[in-house]
């Protein structure tokens, strides 16, 4: 086939049907020649519809096998087709596998023909699977030479030079590839580089999930040991205290037990004494009333002696003093109780909530403290109080108490009305200027109100916290050995508000600011 040769039949414009070769070399379905040779058989001769060579004699088609082959691959390539199916287009006489196909040629190549086909770089070579008529264009019928950016197509010669692509700006296809395979390969590495940065997101959630998971497991199995040891020392309590009301009862019903027994004695005796008597009241001879040896005095007949005064102050003591001591009951359970929360407290490393009070010799002109220096509140007037190093300028105060371990918390509570923000400070935090203000540093961390708004603030970065409404009491949790600072609202359930997370290198102190208004720290 020559290079300038059109892929399919040059006569019926269309993909070879049973092809065959003319002695000049040109292929055309075998119908379409003949039906050609037929219109000029008596003309005197035979020509070849593609070169125009002349033959005297009518020429004898000959069955291209490797252009079949071709043929069907450029129509239809099954997709079972492999590359040992396809044979070269120039081996006629026998087929042999084709290695490699010329985009330009429209030719299959075996290895032998593979080594002496032209090398010119408008031969470009392809894997013989690949579709030539995709290759093509389906306007022109023409290799597919340059790629149109404009509307990022490929084109060929035709499309540039009278086709629609007329006027555009082209590429040749390989430097228009290497500039695609260059954005592809920095896309690839934004894709990968993403991709790697979504990998270690999901390790970090997968360990965030294992940690709270251990976490969660932790804590359950300690909740689970102290409310256990809580219950058991709850039945010791209960035994105790109810072994109190037993023996007192075991005691009592003894004393009233071995009075009833005396006391029945003496019923029965005093029984018998007055059917005596009562027979003695129906004699009615004088003489034997009167002398009898049983009553010789009238007096004896209401005795009175020693063991009946006795019988008398026990009964009075049992029935009037000696009663249950419910004083004695309640503190014992007081006790127990008090015992109990104090191994709670332990259980769950929360020690007692703190007695924090206010340092005055820190607070700002333009707040005031109360005498019990426990509540902080803004003043429209100065206090002019003697300006020192530790004072800040503005309306801030800390404690005088500060943390250098253990866990600990302590309860605040707030004005409806104000701004106010609370927190915790190192006690190099800044005296002045703006850099003073809790949270605006890195040297105290805080929970915020303002302007009826909640948020959470440290290193001047604020993050708010919306579902904090209307809130006006909180607990202040630090934990400083696990470098934790918890802040939960105690309104209605007790909540979560935030948690930050540091390495505390300092002493801690509370810290308050208030406009407009007051902020106490609760007993």
């Amino acid at each position: 086939m020559e290079s300038g040769d059109e892929p399919g039949c040059s006569i019926c414009q269309d993909a070879h049907t049973d092809p065959v070769t003319l002695r000049c070399g040109h292929n055309f379905c075998r119908v379409c020649i003949s039906h050609q040779l037929d219109e000029e058989e008596g003309s005197g001769g035979y020509t070849c519809p593609k070169c125009r060579k002349r033959f005297h004699e009518r020429p004898a088609p000959q069955e291209n096998r490797g252009l079949r082959a071709a043929d069907d691959c450029f129509i239809t390539p099954p997709p079972e087709y492999q590359a040992r199916d396809i044979f070269c287009t120039y081996c006629i006489h026998a087929p042999v596998p084709a290695v490699k196909s010329c985009l330009l040629c429209e030719a299959f190549l075996c290895e032998d023909h593979l080594r002496v086909h032209s090398k010119s770089p408008e031969h470009v070579l392809s894997d013989p699977n690949t579709s030539l008529e995709n290759r093509k264009c389906s306007a022109h019928r023409k290799i597919l030479e340059y790629y149109c950016p404009k509307d990022a197509v490929c084109v060929c010669v035709s499309c540039i030079a009278f086709g629609e692509h007329r006027g555009h700006v082209v590429e040749p296809l390989n430097a228009a590839l290497e500039k695609k395979t260059g954005r592809l390969r920095y896309f690839l590495e934004k894709l990968t580089s993403k991709k790697k940065r979504t990998e270690k997101k999901v390790r970090n959630l997968q360990k965030r999930r294992t940690d709270v998971q251990e976490k969660a497991s932790c804590v359950t199995r300690r909740v689970s040991a102290l409310f256990r040891d809580i219950r058991e020392q709850l039945d010791l309590l209960e035994k105790r205290v109810l072994g109190e009301v037993s023996g007192w009862e075991e005691h009592v019903s003894l004393s009233v037990s071995d009075l009833i027994q005396q006391l029945e004695v003496k019923r029965d005796e005093l029984s018998g004494k007055m059917r005596h008597v009562e027979e003695l009241c129906n004699v009615a001879d004088p003489v034997t009333v009167l002398q009898g040896r049983e009553f010789p005095r009238d007096d004896l007949c209401d005795p009175q002696d020693g063991d009946d005064e006795a019988r008398e102050r026990d009964y009075r003591r049992i029935c009037e003093s000696d009663d249950l001591d419910e004083g004695l009951i309640s503190a014992a359970l007081h006790a127990g109780l008090a015992d109990i929360m104090t191994g709670v407290k332990r259980g769950i490393y929360v020690s007692e909530s703190l007695d924090i009070l206010l340092d005055p010799d820190t607070a700002g002109n333009y707040v005031t403290v109360s005498g019990d220096l426990k509540t902080v509140s803004w003043s429209e007037v100065s206090q002019y109080r003697p300006e020192t190093p530790e004072r800040f300028q503005y309306c801030q105060v800390i404690s005088s108490r500060s943390f250098t371990s253990g866990r600990h918390y302590w309860e605040v509570e707030t004005s409806e009305s104000g701004d106010w923000m609370i927190g915790v400070c190192y006690p190099s935090i800044d005296r002045k200027g703006v850099q003073s203000y809790v949270g605006n540093n890195h040297r105290s961390w805080g929970l915020c109100k303002f302007n009826h708004e909640y948020s959470v603030i440290h290193c001047s970065e604020v993050a708010p916290v919306p579902y904090c409404t209307s809130c006006r009491s909180f607990r202040i949790y630090l934990d400083y050995e696990a470098g934790q600072l918890s802040f939960y609202q105690l309104r209605g359930p007790i909540r979560h508000v935030h948690t930050f997370s540091a390495t505390f290198t300092e002493p801690l102190h509370a810290v308050f600011y208030v406009w407009g208004d007051w902020v106490r720290i609760r007993s």
